[in-house]
């Protein structure tokens, strides 16, 4: 059976970006918007709306909100595979995510600006945050905060437990850094801290792109605009390909609980689907042409640059023993899922100013774990097709390890930041020790590595496969988002991100969602008011 559909846009994807491109096309009410959204609306199960679950759900990816997947074997952790998935289901990653919200920092976004232009630079990106967010904390910079967005965030708990405020103690002597209130301030990106910013509202339930963007108010539950929005949400599809008109991107091919369908766009198809945007690129003929050609796919634009450049975060933990007198969390807030943090630059004492750890506490009855991100990798990955099959997952090879500089930053971690802190929380408690790794192993270079390998965890922050920059810097799309090469076809998601983003990638995700839906809701505006007032207006 095949049935046509006609928009204006069309966009593959509810995640944080696709959601809120939706939105903010629509709030035009001229201008149809069709998303496609391979999942259902789960917004109201209990195990997505109760913050609570956040770490079983991360945990566990239960199969009626995540694609099924697995990367390919990691020769830098002795073959080890890691689950290669994300949400399947309406707010895509932002519903199932462990709910930091965590902005860039302005020494990302002069990079990004460097490479691209001003319209990423980090005034812009503090303004367009700004418009996104609904702050519910304290801020010591609130004309760096915004108090009347769309996206709840909550600074939880209220009240920091002894653990906490033990463990942020420590880092802060550790480390000689001063405990921050804020660090989404641009002024205090660096320093330990008790309090996590969360995707949540008042009430500690999730937040996400569907809540936040595609709420009642915006829409049905059953998908259709209201108050005369001219956006239609489908779910369960599964887009297969982009389809082309010469080199003009023309529509899609989707399935639709079994049904072959056929939608197509007036002005833009825009691809907001996370991990699985490179596999419909390279289906629709965009991509290796080494790679197409023997899997059959016509080359509609050979750019061996889509799949590679792909940056993953490393995790790895330690873990202390605790205080039974200690409570991780309020007894009254269990929302507020974590037990203190920070944001740490190099231990070595390069870039002193630029974070390249993160560190998340972790709290229970009988330990408190410190999960330890190492935010700068060098090493990179890349994701191929096998075939022209569009049900056949992609081979994801996230090169962990493949680069040796990245191996030694995070023994540096150990060695200096986990050392040190562990010294000073025993000494503020004897009761928290540093257990695993031992301090014996930490002080053996060879032992240390094998720990690092076999401990070696998976992070959900994979970025830049799709990198947003000039062609002949690895770029597949440009700073609009547009992709090189053809007309009418966009990519909006954590994958075109240029340079590592310093913490979680969601931010960035809603970032640049916003910001590509601002620079197609304001293109025609802008023809007809003076540059001066448009540029600063609307570019902003």
């Amino acid at each position: 059976m095949n049935r046509k559909l006609t928009f204006d846009y069309i966009v593959v994807g509810t995640g944080p970006a696709g959601a809120v491109i939706a939105k903010t096309l629509t709030d035009n009410k001229k201008t149809s918007v069709l998303v496609l959204e391979a999942g259902e609306n789960n917004d109201h199960d209990t195990a997505i709306r109760d913050s609570s679950n956040a770490a079983e759900l991360e945990e566990n990816f239960f199969p009626q909100y995540f694609w099924q997947g697995e990367g390919v074997p990691q020769q830098g952790l002795d073959d080890r595979a890691f689950e290669w998935t994300t949400g399947r289901l309406s707010g895509g990653g932002s519903s199932i995510n462990g709910e930091q919200y965590v902005r860039p920092t302005s020494a990302v976004f002069r990079e990004w600006e460097k490479l691209l232009g001003p319209l990423w630079s980090p005034r812009r990106a503090v303004l367009r945050f700004k418009r996104l967010e609904d702050y519910n904390g304290r801020t010591r910079n609130k004309a760096a905060r915004g108090f009347n967005g769309r996206l709840d965030i909550r600074q939880a708990p209220l009240k920091p437990t002894r653990m906490a405020r033990k463990l942020t103690a420590a880092i802060e002597r550790a480390t000689g850094l001063p405990e921050i209130l804020d660090y989404n301030d641009p002024k205090t990106p660096i320093g330990p801290f008790t309090r996590w910013q969360l995707y949540q509202d008042p009430n500690g339930l999730r937040e996400s792109s569907s809540t936040a963007f595609l709420s009642s108010d915006i829409m049905t539950s059953s998908g259709h605009g209201v108050n005369g929005r001219r956006l239609r949400v489908i779910y369960k599809t599964t887009v297969l390909r982009v389809l082309f008109s010469n080199k003009r991107a023309v529509g899609v091919q989707f399935l639709q609980e079994g049904r072959c369908v056929t939608a197509l766009a007036r002005k833009k198809v825009i691809i907001s689907a996370g991990i699985n945007s490179p596999q419909l690129l390279m289906l629709s003929g965009v991509g290796p042409g080494k790679m197409l050609k023997p899997a059959g796919i016509p080359v509609i634009f050979n750019n061996p640059n889509v799949g590679k450049r792909l940056k993953n975060h490393s995790l790895n933990f330690a873990v202390f023993t605790v205080n039974p007198s200690d409570q991780a969390l309020p007894a009254s807030d269990p929302d507020a899922l974590y037990t203190g943090g920070a944001f740490l630059p190099d231990p070595t004492g390069a870039n002193p100013g630029r974070r390249a750890v993160q560190l998340i506490g972790i709290g229970s009855e009988d330990t408190l774990t410190l999960a330890i991100l190492y935010l700068r990798p060098k090493s990179r990955g890349n994701i191929r097709i096998q075939n022209n099959d569009p049900l056949k997952i992609v081979l994801a090879d996230e090169g962990f390890l493949s680069n040796p500089e990245d191996l030694e930053a995070i023994k540096n971690i150990f060695k200096i930041y986990v050392k040190n802190i562990a010294a000073e929380l025993e000494a503020i408690d004897p009761s928290y020790k540093l257990v695993s790794p031992g301090l014996d192993v930490i002080d053996n270079d060879a032992e240390l590595e094998q720990y690092i390998k076999e401990n070696f965890d998976h992070n959900h922050h994979q970025q830049s496969f799709l990198r947003m920059a000039p062609l002949n810097k690895g770029g597949v799309v440009d700073a609009r988002g547009n992709v090189h090469g053809v007309k009418n076809l966009m990519v909006a998601d954590a994958s075109i991100i240029p340079y590592t983003v310093d913490g979680n990638t969601s931010a960035a995700a809603f970032l640049i969602g916003y910001t590509i839906a601002r620079q197609l809701q304001n293109k025609r505006r802008k023809k007809h008011i003076p540059s001066k007032l448009a540029f600063e207006e609307f570019e902003e």
